[in-house]
């Protein structure tokens, strides 16, 4: 079966009340209590976003979240009541799309998932992107298979570290504000500057030759992001 989203959270209540009000709004959801139970969904079932807890029962989200990338490239979404900047990086760099704290408000939750779901589904995602995509001899960008290589080589990179750089790079040679990002990317103004700023350092490191002096995408200080189109050619 197909689900828009699916929880996976040990505090049951917790869970069961989000998918009650998910479901309520049109949003087809289920909740799981552990990572056994994930792996047991996983085998006969499918969604589009994941909501996913740090502690686990049985584990933790963040090894399970490691295990699902292996196969999966949908979004997902940490919830937790952990709250410091160390899990939110870690939790950002093994392939989490975004980070929310508990408590959380329902009514905010809820409108991150609709974006996401919105982003995801196609038509408006499709809508940012060049059809011939990015190709400076160095660093190609494709917008077909939604791939990045850079000297030829594929890197690994999320579906939202894609969708940032291919916009930048669709932008390239102009600033791009954070709001603009905000808005055009993850489609909300919801996002945090520090989601941004790790997602920009991952996709350095995966197309700079020196992520510490970037010559593709240059930050421009508290305003946001330029891409400098063919920086590695030159």
């Amino acid at each position: 079966m197909r689900y828009d989203c699916l929880i996976i959270d040990d505090e049951k209540e917790l869970a069961d009340n989000t998918c009650e009000y998910f479901n309520m709004f049109g949003v087809n959801t289920v909740a799981v209590y552990s990572g056994k139970e994930a792996e047991g969904f996983f085998a006969d079932n499918e969604t589009s976003i994941i909501l996913l807890d740090i502690n686990l029962s049985d584990g933790s989200g963040f090894e399970l979240c490691k295990k699902i990338r292996q196969t999966l490239d949908i979004p997902i979404l940490f919830i937790s009541a952990r709250n410091t900047d160390d899990d939110k990086i870690i939790a950002l760099n093994i392939g989490g799309d975004d980070y929310i704290e508990k408590p959380y408000s329902l009514g905010v939750l809820f409108a991150k998932v609709k974006v996401m779901l919105k982003r995801f589904g196609g038509n408006e995602a499709e809508s940012i992107m060049k059809a011939d995509g990015y190709d400076d001899g160095y660093l190609k960008i494709d917008n077909i298979n939604k791939t990045v290589f850079v000297n030829s080589e594929e890197k690994k990179i999320t579906a939202i570290e894609w969708k940032l750089l291919n916009y930048l790079a669709e932008n390239s040679n102009r600033l791009v504000t954070k709001n603009e990002i905000f808005d055009n990317v993850w489609n909300d103004k919801f996002t945090t500057d520090g989601t941004l700023n790790v997602h920009i350092r991952k996709i350095r490191e995966a197309i700079e030759k020196d992520a510490q002096d970037p010559k593709y995408i240059i930050t421009v200080w508290k305003e946001g992001y330029k891409f400098v189109s063919k920086g590695e050619a030159r």
